[in-house]
């Protein structure tokens, strides 16, 4: 099997946000590709990996990359939110690392349509099992629909007349394209190239792609059942790659850190977010938005 290029985000900082020398478990709850993983397998010989995604393709990839390693490596087909329902022994887990963005071998296959550069299917789902794709929600979902998922997701200003574009487009035929899908919204926005502003059908991209993999519903959730599930000292570190999954890491933690709770449950470790430094930038723009979070269970 070919091994497409991966380039695993803010790795360095992540791997000290998690202490990775330590030995012990680390799950890593996103795994995509499994570069996270392979380099905290390469640093530690007494670190072993539990690793779920639920993209199959990727699950293959990351398989064959870590096979080297044997039984160390353990893999599920999973949503990390399921991570509580999995048998672990976490009295052993050291680091837990949600990476949440898109790996650029998801954004690179066409026939995955989550990119606009490049021409597919409104596709989009992380999970090929799941029924719901881009395309099924651009052909059956309102126009009121469509409008809160550009406003909620896409944070879009022109929310409103792209959804009514899109319900008047798609009486005459349904959007099936990524193409289609960018022309509508660069006349519709009336977009005109300019350096450093964002594409206004990344945003629109990235909120289907939110809304057909349901990826923001029990965040929260999980990230709090996972840090109690956590044994003292153990780290959890998030990476998200827009302001809405850092607001809600940023809550969840400032809440189990609330000193009116008795005793509060974590230690944050990042003041700030840490973000990627010019030269990764440079090396991998697909990096430029990714902000890390991270805690340590009490």
């Amino acid at each position: 099997m070919s091994r497409p290029e991966h380039i695993p985000v803010l790795l360095d900082e992540s791997l000290e946000m998690l202490a990775v020398d330590r030995p012990g478990i680390y799950i890593d709850c996103t795994l995509g590709l499994g570069g996270h993983s392979l380099e905290i397998l390469r640093r530690n010989p007494k670190a072993e990996i539990i690793g779920l995604d639920l993209d199959e393709q990727a699950i293959r990839i990351a398989q064959e990359r870590l096979e080297p390693f044997g039984p160390r490596v353990t893999l599920y087909l999973s949503d990390y939110r399921n991570l509580p329902e999995i048998e672990v022994d976490f009295k052993r887990v050291r680091g837990v690392l949600a990476d949440m963005g898109m790996s650029s071998f998801q954004l690179d296959t066409p026939e995955r349509g989550f990119s606009h550069a490049v021409d597919g299917p409104l596709d989009m789902r992380m999970d090929l099992r799941g029924k719901t794709s881009a395309a099924r929600i651009l052909e059956k979902a309102s126009e009121i629909k469509l409008a809160q998922i550009f406003r909620d997701y896409g944070e879009l200003k022109q929310a409103r007349p792209l959804a009514r574009a899109i319900a008047s487009a798609r009486r005459l035929k349904p959007l099936e394209s990524t193409t289609e899908l960018r022309a509508l919204v660069e006349r519709v926005c009336h977009w005109i190239p300019q350096r450093g502003k964002i594409h206004p059908a990344s945003k629109v991209f990235q909120a289907l792609r939110i809304e057909v993999n349901n990826e923001l519903a029990g965040l929260d959730v999980f990230l709090e059942s996972t840090l109690r599930l956590l044994p003292p000292g153990g780290h959890l570190a998030a990476i998200s790659f827009h302001s809405l999954e850092d607001r809600i890491v940023k809550r969840t933690f400032l809440k189990l850190a609330d000193e009116e709770i008795a005793p509060p449950l974590i230690d944050i470790l990042t003041r700030k977010p840490i973000v990627p430094s010019e030269a990764e930038v440079a090396r991998n723009p697909r990096s430029r938005s990714a902000k890390l979070r991270a805690a340590e269970r009490r």
